[in-house]
């Protein structure tokens, strides 16, 4: 059984464009029309290794550079969510630390006052007031109950 490991002139040429796209992308630091994420990225580099030349394998600086480069994107991706759930979790913390207090929030073009008397939480917390829910971003202001009274 005959095994053909090579690339036709198409194939590179398709090969070599998606690679230097990615690269630059990667290089400037700027987000191409196609948003690449770590799933595009392993694609690019089994495609590279699927169909390297098996007479003239790939640098080894090359592979460890792409290899950089996918843990560094892997990282910044988690740490992305990471800081997304802390923040998530600040506001919670905040909206419940405000249950009992009085609170002045805006719904449109209306100033609302009352005292927090429930808090939902989650990604997008929310706080009864008057017995109606209002999302916590739209409270702009905390008293003390003595501050209010």
């Amino acid at each position: 059984m005959e095994l053909n490991a090579t690339l036709n002139a198409q194939e590179q040429s398709l090969l070599r464009m998606q690679v230097d796209s990615f690269n630059k992308a990667i290089e400037q630091g700027k987000k191409t029309s196609q948003n690449l994420g770590k799933d595009d990225f392993i694609k690019i580099l089994i495609t590279q290794l699927t169909h390297q030349d098996p007479t003239a394998p790939m640098e080894d600086k090359e592979f460890i550079a792409q290899m950089a480069q996918f843990s560094s994107l892997e990282q910044m991706t988690n740490m992305a969510q990471d800081f997304n759930r802390l923040a998530n979790m600040l506001s919670g913390s905040e909206a419940t630390s405000s249950l009992g207090k009085a609170v002045e929030l805006t719904d449109g073009d209306k100033v609302i006052n009352g005292v927090v008397q429930a808090v939902s939480r989650g990604a997008l917390p929310q706080v009864l007031v008057n017995g109606n829910y209002y999302n916590w971003e739209q409270v702009t202001k905390v008293y003390t109950n003595a501050d209010k009274e």
